[in-house]
């Protein structure tokens, strides 16, 4: 049912939350699952029971429009989907310190948090891991590959920080503006685990959409990476692209779809519905029960699509894309 062996162990760390906020909407509505209908701007939904969903959804550019901000509406359908019942939790291939500016205290889960693309589980409310798939390989790895491709940039995602090995003036600019603890060190001197290591293009500026622009040169030099890395350590470690510019190192057998499908074994829930736009999302669109992509994503031609990502994507799965699966049910 999950595909390759999950790779995830159980830990206990836990860490502090104290980044800026990033959701554009001005007041936060009130909701009660015993309301009849729920009206948001200018939409009415009536009462429908969620209670054997478990959605996970990715979250930049699928939760978030491509500025990096949440629209409005996906907040109100979130919460209307949790108050009928449903489990909600975002299921990204963000780090905790990439986390701490949008997604851990801006969106309302009621599950853990699915990091790292899926090299982990994270309890909000606890402030602690509740399961991470550890890379195993020394982590002096990333300098064999940053001398092998010294024009990209290897990154390390730790849990308390990212971590870099040579300079680079906009890589901290794109980890400030992105409220990401950074800092420059050995590898051996970075607090564990292991969960996830990164190879960046070249930064244009500090905000993630550059990272969704690249020429053909540059796209083949990430491949070229990639190869690489499949190569040298494949029987150790998966490679996801998450965005142009970007290529995500993991443990074997960690992805979303693994943790979604934990987690949904876990909570005991009926089905397992998931949004992503990118190829970082191929996984868990591919085995879920039900998936769906804004209509501007990457992988949009791929599975069935609903809005574009800042027109509230997530909240078009709440209250239209559900209640058909709802009412095809016997």
């Amino acid at each position: 049912m999950f595909g390759r062996k999950s790779c995830f162990r159980t830990v206990a760390d836990g860490f502090p939350l104290n980044r800026r906020r990033n959701v554009c909407w001005e007041e936060k509505p009130v909701r009660s699952a015993r309301d009849n209908c729920i009206s948001q701007q200018g939409e009415i939904v009536s009462m429908i029971d969620y209670s054997d969903f478990l959605l996970t959804v990715d979250f930049d550019r699928t939760l978030t429009a491509p500025d990096s901000t949440i629209p409005k509406r996906n907040i109100e359908a979130i919460e209307y989907f949790m108050a009928n019942g449903g489990t909600f939790t975002v299921n990204t291939g963000r780090s905790i310190p990439s986390s701490m500016g949008a997604v851990i205290p801006d969106v309302p889960v009621n599950a853990p948090l699915l990091l790292y693309n899926g090299s982990a589980a994270y309890d909000k409310a606890a402030k602690r891991f509740t399961r991470t798939g550890t890379i195993d390989l020394p982590v002096e790895v990333v300098l064999e590959l940053q001398a092998a491709f010294p024009d990209l940039r290897i990154e390390i995602q730790g849990s308390e920080a990212h971590y870099l090995f040579s300079r680079d003036a906009v890589w901290q600019e794109y980890c400030a503006h992105n409220g990401m603890p950074w800092a420059y060190c050995a590898p051996k001197e970075i607090p564990g685990p292991f969960l996830k290591f990164s190879i960046y293009g070249r930064f244009k500026d500090e905000t993630v959409a550059s990272m969704y622009e690249a020429t053909e040169a540059e796209l083949a030099r990430i491949a070229e990476a990639i190869a690489y890395v499949e190569h040298h350590w494949g029987d150790k470690v998966d490679v996801f692209r998450a965005c142009h510019q970007i290529a995500d190192i993991h443990a074997k057998g960690c992805s979303k779809l693994n943790s979604a499908r934990l987690l949904q074994k876990e909570l005991g829930k009926k089905w397992l519905v998931c949004v992503g736009d990118a190829e970082n999302d191929l996984s868990m669109l591919e085995g879920a029960d039900f998936a769906f992509c804004p209509a501007d994503g990457v992988v949009a031609d791929r599975f069935e699509n609903v809005c574009d990502c800042a027109q509230g994507a997530v909240a078009d799965v709440i209250y239209k894309k559900i209640p058909e699966i709802l009412a095809k049910q016997p």
